[in-house]
């Protein structure tokens, strides 16, 4: 099997949790031969406790060292660097969200269609095998009416303390500056000038339920339309309703409860008769399944419950595997960057539904 030599850009509380232990778990896949980050601390830190050679400070040094592959987990928006990797032929892995804007997200594609390179973006829950199961088993259902997606997200630092993450005061304020700028065209391409609460659940929408998102088009594709839109509590409580193709209805929620430490993230999907739900655990767990139960009828008088724990892998792990094999087999990513593109645009037309509702009051 070929080894690819990966190197890993932003070395921040994803990696260190998830990507680099699982790049090196996956050692028949991948070597990790360079890692790059502002924080020159951080840099020689992680590349110390992984005896990884290659260290680097500036993303450009790292793209003219003789890597085959990138993947980018720093901080958002990572359309500079995905462009400038897949300029330089390099296969690109990008964690959510791929971009903020439809503009950057066209760049993005060019740069992919022009480089030949494989550009695969991270959704994780569209790899879990909770998820793939309980997509085989919507797909059963003859006639969806209603889906709902209940996200409650306490605040991470009540999950990511359980991991000892280390971090260092060297970053460069020009690298925050520069950072900055870039996120304020991002959103300002995305959706223009708005309130600081409606910008905050811009973020919230790109950044945390971006996996909801992605999960409903992988099982229903994008939405035809977005019903309403309401944002509350400063931007930390959130609700919508989309419509779906054949009459069907989806309701979404966020809901920010920060002292609590119980994270929920749950799809259901009903029918006349069947039921699908799955329960997807926290983005910084490690190894927890996401359990799906599946309700029938049968023989239409008899009801029947069936509770599911499909835990093979771990979803990061898995769709690193994914991504290896789409680079040596040139096969087309499940979470491809166009799939993305589609994304970014419900985020955008849920904020406008929102504008447009707040505007007629």
């Amino acid at each position: 099997m070929s080894r690819i030599r990966i190197g890993v850009v932003g070395c921040g509380a994803i990696a260190q949790i998830q990507h680099i232990p699982h790049i090196m778990e996956l050692r028949d896949q991948y070597e990790l031969v360079a890692l790059c980050d502002v924080s020159q601390k951080l840099v020689e830190f992680m590349g110390d406790m992984y005896q990884v050679p290659n260290r680097y400070t500036d993303y450009e040094d790292l793209l003219a060292s003789d890597v085959e592959a990138v993947l980018l987990c720093f901080m958002d928006p990572k359309t500079e660097v995905a462009v400038a990797a897949l300029n330089a032929g390099k296969h690109v892995f990008i964690e959510k969200p791929m971009c903020y804007s439809l503009e950057e997200a066209d760049r993005i594609l060019e740069a992919e269609r022009k480089s030949g390179a494989t550009l695969m973006v991270g959704y994780m829950k569209q790899h879990d095998p909770g998820y793939q199961y309980a997509k085989r088993q919507v797909d059963k259902i003859p006639d969806i009416r209603f889906i709902q997606v209940n996200h409650l997200h306490p605040n991470n630092d009540l999950h990511t303390k359980e991991f000892t993450l280390y971090r260092f005061d060297d970053v460069p304020a020009s690298a925050v500056a520069h950072s900055q700028k870039l996120r304020a065209q991002a959103l300002h391409d995305a959706i223009g000038d708005q309130p600081d609460h409606v910008n905050h659940t811009f973020f919230m929408l790109s950044g945390s339920m971006i996996h909801d998102i992605s999960s409903l088009r992988g099982m229903f594709g994008p939405p035809e339309s977005v019903i309403s839109a309401e944002i509350w509590r400063d931007g930390r409580c959130f609700t919508s309703v989309l419509s779906y193709e054949g009459d069907k209805r989806c309701v979404v929620t966020w809901t920010d409860l920060p002292e609590l430490w119980d994270f929920r993230e749950t799809l259901e999907v009903y029918g006349g008769s069947d039921r699908v739900s799955i329960s997807f655990p926290t983005g910084f767990a490690r190894g927890e399944p996401s359990p799906v139960t599946v309700q029938g009828m049968e023989e239409g008088t008899m009801p029947w419950k069936k509770e599911l724990i499909v835990n093979t892998q771990n979803s990061f792990k898995l769709e690193l595997v994914h991504f290896h094999d789409c680079i040596t087999q040139q096969k087309t990513p499940l979470t491809d960057a166009t799939g993305a593109r589609d994304d970014i645009k419900l985020v955008r037309d849920i904020i406008r539904r929102h504008v447009v509702d707040s505007n007629t009051k």
